[in-house]
């Protein structure tokens, strides 16, 4: 583990970790430094049981041992960043001192870290001016459908006056049928009576005469 983080340290020149962790590396990575210092083939081989990959080791004794060649030590420098979500964990950075001023090398991991955050806001600020541009249609479509049912129910509201104007028609003549046929009905219970009223008198006058 302390082997792949001097390595991550050397290439991208600063790592991101836990406070304990960095404080094994800082150790590690100034030994190394001090042995590319030293330049010979002993140290190349005893630099190359601890760094894993030769062309970071190629940087740590051509690059970073002329950069610090007349320091005398102090090579790393560790910033803390506090406490870790979720295991609360103390976070700190080790980085190289003078990274990339010496040597012309590309730009240290903070302005690349910076570069991805910049990339990153960009594109949420790009996800939240889409967002809001689908609202706009969004809005603007509802409100064109509703200019439309409006319109639609305006052009259906004459009809709906005249067939409510129509109705009241339909009822008296409904109406009129039930009159008359109320009054047949009134009629014919008339008629009846009266039938039973002569047949019952015919009757009446039969009996007499017979008696």
């Amino acid at each position: 583990m302390y082997r792949n983080l001097v390595t991550s340290l050397f290439e991208h020149e600063r790592v991101r970790t836990t406070d304990a962790k960095a404080k094994g590396v800082r150790s590690l990575a100034e030994k190394m430094i001090t042995l590319g210092k030293r330049g010979d083939l002993h140290a190349r081989r005893r630099a190359l049981r601890v760094i894993r990959r030769r062309e970071v080791a190629a940087k740590v004794f051509d690059d970073l041992a002329e950069r610090y060649r007349d320091r005398p030590g102090g090579y790393t420098r560790i910033v803390k960043l506090g406490m870790r979500s979720g295991d609360a964990a103390s976070m700190s950075i080790i980085e190289l001192v003078e990274a990339g001023t010496l040597t012309g090398h590309a730009p240290t991991a903070g302005k690349k870290v910076g570069a991805k955050v910049a990339a990153k806001t960009g594109a949420k600020a790009a996800k939240q001016a889409g967002a809001k541009a689908t609202e706009k249609t969004a809005g603007k479509a509802a409100a064109k459908a509703e200019a439309e049912t409006k319109k639609a129910a305006a052009k259906k509201a004459p009809k709906k006056k005249a067939a409510a104007k129509k109705a009241p028609k339909k009822k008296t003549a409904a109406k009129k049928d039930s009159e008359t046929a109320s009054k047949k009905k009134a009629s014919a219970k008339k008629k009846a009576s009266a039938k039973t009223k002569a047949t019952a008198k015919k009757k009446a006058v039969r009996k007499k005469k017979t008696d």
